[in-house]
């Protein structure tokens, strides 16, 4: 896992409303935000958990909500730790959210696969060095270079591999679990954790 410090957000968040996601699928995220602690897929940090998780709101839309930056995933999370993103601006580095916290920094990424890939509807992206560690073994996609969290470089080192897989690892950082639904995306983590 990268020792690179966690300095905030690496983009503008433009609140478009203080509305809170109010979406009916957000108690199944709230479930899996408790799983990736319990199994340490999330470490605890100052300030927070290192991981956060998405969910699209429709299909056919690029909008989702995902967890806020430096929220605690072991706490009893309220709709208020979570943000939908209407729009991200990969250009201007700026995204536009409902909601009261800033997204979490690796939105553009979130964004950036669901943009790619229309059948996906959830992903998840946690650290842990037994997966990493394993990936080699378990013959597990990793991206070519080692990037910078919240950047475009590790947006497109994604993208440069994604392709059709479910599950990759970012390399010397953390792993990305994609489903059509929530569950799939987190039993697929799960599903990796049980062959190490």
């Amino acid at each position: 896992m990268s020792n690179e410090q966690y300095e905030g957000v690496k983009f503008q968040t433009v609140f478009l409303s203080a509305q809170l996601p109010a979406n009916k699928t957000l108690y199944k995220l709230k479930k899996w935000c408790k799983l990736f602690h319990d199994n340490e897929l999330a470490p605890v940090q100052e300030g927070g958990s290192a991981g956060n998780l998405s969910f699209r709101t429709e299909k056919g839309k690029n909008e989702f909500i995902i967890t806020g930056t430096q929220i605690g995933l072991k706490e009893n999370l309220t709709n208020n730790k979570f943000v939908l993103v209407k729009q991200c601006d990969f250009v201007n580095k700026k995204i536009f959210v409902e909601g009261i916290t800033e997204p979490s920094s690796e939105s553009f990424l979130h964004a950036a696969i669901y943009n790619s890939r229309p059948e996906i509807n959830a992903i998840m992206h946690g650290h842990s060095e037994e997966i990493l560690k394993n990936a080699k073994r378990l013959n597990i996609k990793e991206t070519k270079k080692e990037t910078s969290y919240g950047t475009l470089d590790l947006v497109d080192s994604v993208l440069e591999i994604l392709e059709d897989i479910m599950f990759i690892i970012i390399k010397n950082h953390g792993f990305i679990s994609l489903g059509k639904t929530i569950d799939e995306a987190g039993k697929g983590v799960l599903g990796v954790l049980s062959k190490i």
